[in-house]
């Protein structure tokens, strides 16, 4: 699933699948509703996918969020319901990658299902960066966040996901929006928690390619008003919502959600009365190229699944 701006490559990396409980996944939104977009198993869990970017570029091979990773006992496996269809190293090989060929990680933020992939443990028991020759990028603030949470949020982070990053002198600790590739650049949005950084991908010809992370995980989180329970900061996610998707809309941006399992990326066009909604990016072939930034709103080969 690759897509060619330019010089510019991108391509959907999948660490698999994963569960979380439906209610938390859509917050105050009523059930009656949110399950008929995301169907929920018998304990009430609905399917999330772990989707990851790849960037390759004139400057670097870059990749946004590493996945769920798998440093996990059995235990949390199953109450997780993680299910490793592919993971980001087997994802990688497809396209003929190895992890030694990432030179830019950008850890969006440092959750479990964000940042675990980005160490592994070797047969000698010892934890080392999944990516060795790449710099991780994250805000300073949520490092600092991370190793000295609060009760709210203490069960999404776990040190063996960054403190050997830091360890080995491999992290780049940003404060506020930067530009760390040319053409990348990482952008605060405050929400889901305090330092979440979105990443923005100018490519060729300046078509937007846009990371949401967890302020969109999923399609069906596009209306203003689908949130998740686990965002520390719904008043102020909706602000930011209200802010960045019209913005994405009127300037065709290709936008990557990283929790949906079915539709990792496309466009959001408004559909009246104020709202919008996601319409799929499914390239025909494996190979799409783009040469100018995209009119979301017109019939193209590149929507539809």
């Amino acid at each position: 699933m690759g897509l060619t701006i330019g010089d510019f490559r991108f391509d959907i990396i999948s660490d698999g699948t994963f569960r979380l409980d439906g209610g938390a996944m859509f917050g105050v939104v009523p059930r009656v509703l949110w399950e008929k977009v995301m169907p929920p198993d018998d304990r009430h869990r609905i399917v999330l996918g772990l989707n990851t970017l790849l960037v390759r570029t004139p400057h670097d091979t870059i990749l946004v969020d590493t996945g769920i990773g798998s440093n996990w006992q059995a235990k949390h496996i199953a109450m997780y319901g993680i299910a490793h269809e592919t993971t980001v190293p087997d994802s990688l090989a497809a396209l003929g990658l190895a992890p030694q060929d990432i030179t830019l990680v950008i850890n969006t933020h440092l959750h479990f299902d964000h940042a675990g992939g980005n160490t592994y443990r070797a047969p000698d028991g010892q934890l080392y960066p999944t990516f060795p020759r790449a710099r991780y990028v994250v805000q300073r603030a949520e490092y600092e966040h991370a190793r000295n949470p609060h009760e709210r949020d203490r069960a999404s982070y776990r040190p063996e996901d960054w403190e050997p990053i830091a360890a080995a002198g491999k992290s780049i600790f940003i404060e506020g929006e930067a530009e760390v590739s040319p053409g990348v650049w990482v952008v605060p949005v405050r929400g889901h928690n305090d330092f979440l950084q979105c990443v923005r991908v100018v490519a060729p010809g300046g078509q937007t390619v846009f990371f949401w992370a967890d302020i969109l995980p999923t399609t069906a989180h596009v209306p203003f008003a689908w949130m998740m329970g686990y965002d520390l900061y719904p008043v102020e996610l909706l602000e930011n919502k209200k802010r960045l998707i019209p913005q994405a809309a009127a300037e065709g941006w290709i936008n990557v959600f990283e929790h949906d399992h079915h539709c990792p990326w496309g466009y959001i066009v408004a559909t009246g009365d104020g709202k919008y909604a996601a319409r799929p990016l499914c390239p025909s072939a494996p190979e799409t190229e783009v040469s100018e930034p995209v009119d979301a709103r017109a019939e193209m080969s590149l929507s539809g699944c």
